[in-house]
């Protein structure tokens, strides 16, 4: 039996309630549904709209099926639309009449939107234990790869030396904007619909306050046609979860050139790679490839509900079904990505060798202008000067560190014999001691910022 099927004739048509009934995404807002409808008990009693014996009834009648719930015994009918009507449904079953007085003053549209927050107040809790986790590694490797040289990219050319650990931390900073994105998200989530009705609230003398409180809400929404149709907390998980595919997707493909045979920098671990099912020699990074994929499919969600969102009038439509599965595919991708590359990222090895192979001359370019600045030239005729430098040795199929004195010389008489001093990847990074550089004590002083916000607790919103 549906909970609105009074005025109709007819039961609803087999096709029509494949695609209306919701069951299969929001039986996940089971637990929540149970705990809210307790509080809402509570609250209706407290506003003398059920008796004590009523509410006991229905307090205990929940409890039993939350216990249910939680040991796989719930028997779900065929004619559950929701996980609202399921409970609703049982409740009957067990205590009788007084379930009926639960739904008193309440209506679905801010039930299930009630629900939703605390599901995802819960889950991003969990996220943000995975997300210091994943951060804690990448700190780990920039502590661990410490000395280690690496080439840097732009447009992916060889462009500066820096520290491989500058470029561990520099994924760190990514994520930790992520961190305190997420914080925000919980926020916004954080604010309590139930109360509303259907869309001009409830008519009975409901503490909604107190009732937030009991629930863990920071605080109770405004406006009862706003907050029944507000999704922008979701909207902003699903862009919180994107960017942060977009930021794995990144590192992910980072990882996939470096361990290629063609750059060689890292070593993937056996237990984070896969074969190939006809070349036996292949070992490949697809954890990192689906890492790269699996970010189009977030930015997808994303998108997805915001086209939803866009044309909706006013108050609730059941357009907004569409929003839970879009969340909870987003919050399960990402809860499987970050332990997996955490895992790949923390057990992969270096191959400095290859590294330093790869540190050529042209990496001190930038390096060789700066001699000339400190020697007098303005930046723009020092930068000329090395782009000639660098021609003349091109031209006499030597590197930068072999073209003789006397040709720099030619250039600019600027040049001495010092310059070639230059050419020495740790004397580069050194010279970068400014705030946010690559210098070793500069990237020190990263880590021990990074390992203080590791260690500060999660701030209270």
């Amino acid at each position: 039996m549906t909970l609105w099927g009074g005025r109709f004739t007819s039961r609803l048509h087999p096709a029509a309630w494949q695609l209306n009934t919701s069951l299969a995404i929001d039986s996940r807002l089971a637990d929540q549904d149970v705990r809210g409808s307790i509080a809402w008990a509570g609250a209706l009693r407290s506003a003398s709209v059920i008796t004590d014996e009523e509410y006991n009834q229905i307090q205990a009648g929940l409890i039993q099926i939350r216990a249910e719930l939680l040991a796989g015994e719930f028997k779900f009918s065929e004619n559950d639309e929701d996980i609202h009507s399921a409970v609703e449904r049982r409740l009957g079953e067990l205590i009788g009449e007084a379930a009926g007085k639960l739904h008193s003053g309440r209506s679905r549209n801010d039930q299930v939107a009630t629900d939703f927050r605390l599901w995802i107040m819960e889950a991003l809790d969990n996220l943000w234990k995975q997300l210091r986790e994943f951060q804690s590694i990448l700190v780990e490797r920039a502590e661990n790869d410490f000395g280690v040289i690496l080439p840097g990219y732009t447009h992916t050319q060889r462009a500066q030396p820096i520290l491989l650990s500058h470029w561990w931390l520099a994924h760190f900073w990514a994520f930790q904007r992520d961190a305190d994105r997420l914080q925000e998200v919980r926020q916004h989530s954080s604010s309590m619909p139930l109360g509303s009705g259907a869309l001009a609230g409830t008519p009975f003398n409901i503490d909604r306050p107190a009732l937030a409180c009991e629930l863990g809400f920071d605080k109770v929404s405004p406006n009862s046609v706003d907050a029944v149709s507000d999704r922008d907390f979701a909207a902003e998980f699903l862009f919180w979860a994107a960017l942060v595919g977009v930021h794995l997707s990144r590192l992910a493909d980072a990882v996939i050139l470096f361990s290629s045979a063609e750059f060689g920098f890292f070593i993937l671990a056996d237990a984070f790679s896969t074969g190939s099912s006809l070349m036996p020699q292949k070992k490949n990074p697809d954890l990192f490839e689906l890492a790269r994929g699996q970010s189009g499919k977030l930015i997808g969600a994303l998108t997805s509900l915001l086209a939803i969102l866009k044309g909706l009038p006013s108050a609730y439509d059941k357009d907004l079904q569409e929003d839970k599965g879009l969340v909870f595919g987003a919050h399960d991708t990402i809860t499987q990505l970050l332990p997996a590359l955490g895992g790949a990222i923390q057990t992969l090895r270096l191959n400095p060798e290859r590294m330093q192979a790869a540190l050529e001359d042209s990496l001190f370019a930038t390096d060789l202008a700066d001699y000339l600045v400190e020697h007098g030239a303005p930046f723009r005729q020092a930068h000329a000067l090395t782009g000639q430098a660098v021609r003349a040795a091109e031209e006499l199929g030597v590197p930068l560190s072999k073209l003789p004195l006397e040709r720099y010389q030619e250039i600019s008489p600027l040049f001495n014999e010092d310059l070639y001093a230059v050419f020495d990847g740790m004397r580069s990074v050194a010279r970068r001691k400014a705030i946010g550089g690559t210098a070793p004590e500069a990237v020190q002083q990263q880590i021990i910022q990074a390992k203080k916000l590791l260690e500060e607790p999660k701030k209270k919103v």
